[in-house]
Order: structure tokens, then C-alpha cells, then sequence
């Protein structure tokens, strides 16, 4: 396996989980936690959902799928992303998979050259960085500019070489909640497109866009082969743990990763597969319910931040991420510490992100408003 190169940073997802973990052995001790730090929705599955799993499963849908899921799940994939996205791909240049963790997962085993880089545009999610050390590539961390961390295509050029495989890019942002900007984005996977390599666009968070109508990478470009868009029925359908998600894209390289899938996973779950088609094409009032609450509680955490002294972050365009940097010369990881113990309010450290995120904490406001308000009022206090 490549040996990390001087420009490579460990995006190191631990940091997170020791957070996760202090979070619950306090709370076994009966402390009282205002939990922020859990990218979840805190909502339950629509009932409708759960309604045709029970049916499917009764129904004696069982049983294993092909490689590449039910076709009327992929059908249904290939409307949404037309109607939702206008990213126009045919069912046959879909593969379900396990979540959209295993989409990513795949395009990056399909995609990167053994040896080849993988640009990450950051902060950004780590376990980018371990799916890019899984197919034996290098993972290089490509800093955005402070302090909003918005794509700058500029600096992601200038990155990429004939040694560069696969840049990643995900709208709106875990951790930061900013939304790239369509020229950016334009200009990246132009020059991907010129040096032969693929933008895997993760965009699991896409319908959770704020402030503009959310549009699919491979919808701004001129090089839609040159795009892998990966979905999830989790945020958007409060169906995380179903593990439901897809990969889209050019059919050689959705091949290749189903190819791969047969000797892993094999199939996404039957009546996972059947919940998700009633997820996609039942009502949709559950969804527009859910993302009223997730706008209604960007603009209350934006607003107490904006006012908040010993804290500036940029505001959320999507997600359900705010990402803040603390006026303190705390590293992320004791700073968050210091947060659960001391005031019982639990952050994800910045710098689980990458080294941009050195110094900064994650909040999660997929919480409800109650628990937001005593979270910002413990944080202030504390700041």
C-alpha cells in the first residue's frame, strides 16, 4: 500500500468516536447531555415506509435480489434524480447499494488507480479517507479557505496531476453545511474531466438544501461521464439504519462495483429495498415536514451563533451541520471535552475533518428545538 505523501493529512474519524463514547459513559452515569454531535435525523421513519416493509416482509419478499437491487428500486431512483436533481441516468446505470457509505466505497474501489490520488476538498468527511487507503490510493486534503470553507475550485486545480484519480466532492457539506457554488463545481469537474479522472459527488444531504433549489453535480457539467453521484434514503427519509443508498453514473464503472458488491454484501437487504420504494415514490408530506423542522432550526442556530459571543461560524445553506470556531486556543479534541464534561454539551471535534478543521467543533442541529436552545445556551455560557 502507498505510504502517505508530506501533503496527505489522517482525517481521523476516532476523535469523533471518542466523543460518541465519553457522551454515553456519562450518561450511564445519569449526567444530563444536550447530544449535538450525532449526524442523524432525530426523526422516525415515515409510517407509510415502515407500513410496506412489514408488507414486503409478511409477503415473503425475503429473500435475495440481483447484484444491482430490484429494478423497480432503481426505476424509482432514476426518477427521483430527474425530478429532484436533473440528473438524468437510466435504471440500468444505477446500482443499489447498503447505504450511501457503500457507494462511496465502490466509485472509489472502481475509480482510483492503486498508487493514484484522491483529492479531498476539506474539512470534510473521514471516512474519505479511509475508503481512499482501501483501494490503495493516497488521500491528499486539499485545505478550502477559512473561514466559510467554500469550494474553491482554483485551489483543487491546482492540486490535480496525471497522478489524480478521483476528487471528492459533497453538497451540502458534512461538516461545514455550505453549499458549493454551481461554477465551482463546474470548473472542478472540467479539469477532472481533462486530467481522466472522476468527481464522486456525494449527495446524500442534496434535498436538505436551504437556500437555492438543489441541483446534482452531474446536472452543472458538461462532462456527466466524468460524475458518480452517490445518494441515501437516510437524511432525507429519517432511514438511516434501513441502509438504503445508490451509486449513478458512467456503466462501465457501475459494473465494476457491482462486480465487487457480489463477492461483499451481495445485495442491499429485500425489504430494505422495498421500504425505499415507498420511500421514493409514496407521500412525500413526511419528507417536507421533516426539512420545514431542519429550516426552521438553521435559521434558530444561526441566528444564536451570529449573536453569540466567543464563537463565529458560517451560516448552514444545507445539512444539518454548523460548524464553529471557538475564540480559543483550545485543540478541538479537549475543547470538546471540556464542553461534554463541564457544561454536558456534546460537539464533534474539527479537527475528526482534517487539519482544517484544527481548532473547530462540529454541531449537529438534527435535534430537537428544546434540547437546541439549552445546547446554545449551555455553549454561550461555557464560551
Amino acid at each position: 500500500m502507498p505510504e502517505p505523501t508530506a501533503r496527505v493529512r489522517n482525517c481521523d474519524r476516532s476523535r469523533i468516536r471518542v466523543m460518541f463514547d465519553l457522551a454515553q459513559e456519562l450518561e450511564r452515569e445519569g449526567r444530563d447531555l444536550v447530544r449535538l454531535e450525532v449526524g442523524e435525523p432525530d426523526f422516525d421513519t415515515p409510517e407509510h415506509v415502515v407500513d410496506a416493509a412489514a408488507a414486503a416482509a409478511r409477503g415473503g419478499h425475503t429473500h435475495y435480489t440481483s447484484n444491482a437491487g430490484l429494478p423497480e428500486l432503481r426505476e424509482a431512483i432514476s426518477d427521483t434524480l430527474v425530478r429532484e436533481y436533473d440528473v438524468e441516468h437510466a435504471a440500468d446505470e444505477i446500482l443499489t447499494t447498503t447505504g450511501g457509505m457503500e457507494a462511496l466505497h465502490l466509485a472509489v474501489l472502481a475509480t482510483a488507480e492503486p498508487g493514484g490520488e484522491v483529492l479531498l476538498p476539506s474539512p470534510s468527511w473521514p471516512n474519505y479517507w479511509t475508503q481512499a487507503r482501501l483501494a490503495d490510493a493516497v488521500p491528499v486534503e486539499v485545505p478550502m479557505p477559512a473561514p466559510d470553507y467554500d469550494l474553491d475550485a482554483d485551489t483543487v486545480i491546482a492540486e490535480m496531476s496525471d497522478e489524480t484519480s478521483v476528487v471528492m466532492l459533497c453538497s451540502p457539506s458534512n461538516p461545514t453545511g455550505r453549499v458549493a457554488d454551481p461554477d465551482e463545481v463546474r470548473a472542478v469537474v472540467d479539469a477532472a474531466s481533462d486530467h481522466g479522472a472522476y468527481v464522486i459527488a456525494d449527495e446524500v444531504y442534496a434535498k436538505l438544501t436551504y437556500d437555492r433549489d438543489p441541483t446534482g453535480v452531474a446536472a452543472l457539467t458538461g462532462h456527466p461521464d466524468h460524475v458518480l453521484t452517490v445518494g441515501s434514503c437516510s437524511k432525507t427519509y429519517a432511514m438511516t439504519g434501513w441502509r438504503v443508498g445508490w451509486l449513478a453514473g458512467d456503466p462501465t464503472v457501475v459494473d465494476e462495483a457491482t462486480k465487487v458488491r457480489e463477492s461483499t454484501t451481495a445485495c442491499t437487504g429485500s425489504v430494505a429495498q422495498h421500504a425505499a420504494i415507498a420511500a421514493l415514490t409514496g407521500p412525500q408530506e413526511p419528507v417536507e415536514a421533516m426539512y420545514d423542522a431542519f429550516r426552521e432550526r438553521r435559521d434558530y442556530v444561526a441566528d444564536r451563533l451570529s449573536d453569540m459571543d466567543g464563537v463565529t461560524a458560517p451560516e448552514p445553506e444545507g445539512a444539518f451541520y454548523a460548524f464553529l470556531n471557538p475564540d480559543t486556543d483550545e485543540a478541538s479534541l479537549p475543547l470538546a471535552r471540556r464542553l461534554c464534561e463541564e457544561a454536558g454539551v456534546v460537539l464533534a471535534p474539527g479537527d475528526g475533518f482534517g487539519a482544517a478543521g484544527r481548532g473547530q467543533l462540529r454541531l449537529s442541529f438534527a435535534n430537537s428545538m428544546e434540547r437546541l436552545e439549552e445546547g446554545l445556551d449551555r455553549l454561550e455560557e461555557a464560551l
